[in-house]
């Protein structure tokens, strides 16, 4: 105001209501010594909150009280979230072949959707690269990776072992139980190189059929109609669709033809 208008300090401050020691004051704190430990002290722990790096800190004798470590953390901006660099290691192409029989081959990936309530939830889906059976489409709000191990044990549990399964680099498949779970079982994790989806083509396409003919066709009020809707079209899928790349024939009647596995293989999936 007194840079703009022609009016004293005393006047100005009358105007905006506060006193002219306020305007006057000047803070004779130095906290740049806090200021410069506190940074050093967060990039030497960048992954610790703030919580973590106040108690870390106290350890080691910086006898700073919580609310001045906390004005410090905010006037730093040490709350913002770092985004590390994601390392996956490399990957080696993989031809996409059509195995010569079933349980050679599985291919397994997420696909996600909203209820009507906003609420989201994912599927996990698995099918059988020989012939494009759907084995299983679990769904959950969220999959851990020793979620995923149980659905692959209730898969196996009736339709047996697969030689190999092809996947994406999603958390929850290069996760180290998995991994583990996998070496112990015999069962190869194949990778496809991160940004490629078509190294793993035949569950995209299933996942567009699923998308197309399940989620994008009907408005879900709770997850038990997810699961019912999918296990009708699961059924239909594998009994009654034709497929081009098998002939015209659907899944089960192709692997049934080819002598690949007997109709006591098929049971009913149930879906949790």
């Amino acid at each position: 105001m007194t840079e703009n208008y022609p009016v004293s300090i005393s006047r100005a401050c009358r105007l905006v209501g506060t006193c002219r020691s306020g305007h006057y004051y000047k803070s004779r704190k130095d906290d740049s010594t806090f200021l410069d430990v506190l940074r050093e002290k967060a990039e030497e722990h960048s992954s610790y909150g703030f919580w973590k790096l106040y108690k870390r800190m106290r350890k080691e004798g910086l006898a700073y009280n919580h609310k001045k470590v906390y004005r410090g953390y905010k006037l730093l901006n040490l709350g913002m979230r770092r985004k590390g660099k994601k390392r996956v290691p490399e990957r080696v192409k993989e031809p996409l072949l059509q195995p010569l029989y079933a349980n050679k081959s599985w291919s397994m990936d997420f696909m996600s959707d909203t209820l009507v309530s906003g609420r989201r939830f994912r599927t996990l889906n698995i099918i059988d690269d020989y012939n494009r059976e759907s084995l299983q489409i679990e769904i959950a709000t969220g999959f851990p990776a020793k979620r995923v191990i149980r659905v692959l044990e209730e898969v196996i549990s009736w339709r047996g072992r697969p030689e190999r399964i092809r996947v994406d680099n999603g958390p929850e498949f290069i996760s180290l139980a998995l991994k583990e779970w996998c070496r112990s079982t015999g069962i190869e994790l194949q990778y496809i190189q991160p940004g490629k989806p078509m190294q793993n083509a035949y569950i995209e396409r299933f996942n567009k059929t699923y998308r197309n003919e399940v989620l994008n066709r009907y408005l879900f009020f709770d997850m038990e109609e997810v699961r019912e809707l999918t296990r009708n079209w699961i059924n239909d899928y594998n009994e009654n669709r034709p497929h081009d790349s098998l002939g015209d024939m659907y899944p089960r009647e192709f692997a049934r033809r080819s002598g690949a596995l007997t109709v006591d293989n098929f049971h009913e999936v149930t879906h949790n």
